[in-house]
């Protein structure tokens, strides 16, 4: 089959934004069914359950047979477990810390997933992707406020936790980034997509029937916490299902980029909705992190 014809720049950039802000809502809309006392397990059911239901119906339209390639269910069960400890520490760290935080520390998967790269055999970041690494981490040294709570001036004992559950997101996603590439790049996008998202809901569905995370399948105590978890499934659902239909005409290689304004759109979202504000400083950490994010995946292309 001919490669399908990408869309013109101006349209895929703006397209791409859209579903970058389609992603911050999603996590908006869980910190609210947080609020209200949804389970951690509850939310990653439903946006997994809905996900895996659009996909499902994707490859059934498209006719994709589901065997797999010898030797690939193990690696496609593992890319599953990943994006499913990836989804419950990124969202218990969203119903600890501010939004915004979270996905900040969340986004360092680029710099753990070209480490994980050059720990497993592949090439090592040049000088500028290193020099580049330095300046991410130095921003979110201010945005995370770690000074402040150097000096015994930050708050709230939920704050370490936090912060350590969205960087272990961040290593759960480098994993999955990395056997994806590795080992899965062979199977087509819907499929590989719908197959974790199986792994993800049966696996939380797992973990909520032998109560290993306990409260995580808790109901909301309030009718905003039915709303934000139907909004996080179905914007989830959507941006995720929609990613993968496009991407072929989305000319990822140079507006990959573009994705990574999912901080900048979950700060503003979350200040508007949630009344979540930062620091001047930590907003300057912010601009610093999400701009040497933007630079290294221009870099990786390069």
């Amino acid at each position: 089959m001919p490669a399908p014809t990408p869309f013109p720049r101006h349209l895929a950039v703006p397209m791409l934004a859209a579903l970058a802000c389609t992603f911050a809502g999603n996590h908006i809309a869980a910190r609210i069914a947080f609020d209200h006392d949804a389970g951690v397990l509850l939310a990653i059911l439903c946006r997994s359950g809905v996900a895996l239901l659009l996909l499902g119906t994707l490859v059934a339209w498209q006719r994709q047979p589901l065997r797999l390639p010898p030797g690939a269910w193990p690696w496609q069960l593992l890319a599953g477990l990943l994006i499913a400890t990836q989804s419950i520490c990124l969202y218990s760290a969203v119903a600890r810390i501010p939004v915004a935080l979270a996905l900040l520390a969340a986004n360092t998967f680029p710099i753990i997933l070209a480490l994980l790269t050059w720990g497993l055999g592949g090439p090592p970041p040049t000088r500028r992707s290193a020099w580049l690494m330095g300046l991410i981490l130095f921003g979110l040294l201010f945005a995370l406020d770690v000074p402040a709570h150097l000096g015994g001036q930050g708050g709230g004992p939920d704050w370490l936790p936090g912060i350590g559950l969205a960087l272990c997101a961040a290593c759960a996603f480098a994993g999955a980034l990395w056997v994806t590439e590795h080992r899965l790049s062979p199977l087509r996008g819907s499929l590989r997509s719908m197959l974790t998202m199986l792994v993800v809901f049966v696996g939380a569905l797992l973990a909520g029937a032998t109560e290993l995370l306990p409260g995580g399948l808790a109901p909301p105590s309030a009718s905003a916490g039915w709303i934000g978890l139907a909004v996080l499934a179905l914007l989830y659902g959507l941006g995720f299902t929609l990613l993968f239909v496009c991407m072929p005409r989305l000319d990822m290689t140079r507006n990959a980029p573009v994705m990574n304004m999912e901080p900048v759109a979950t700060l503003l979202l979350g200040w508007l909705i949630l009344g979540q504000t930062l620091s001047p400083m930590q907003i300057g950490g912010g601009v610093i992190v999400v701009g040497g994010i933007v630079l290294l995946s221009y870099r990786k292309q390069a």
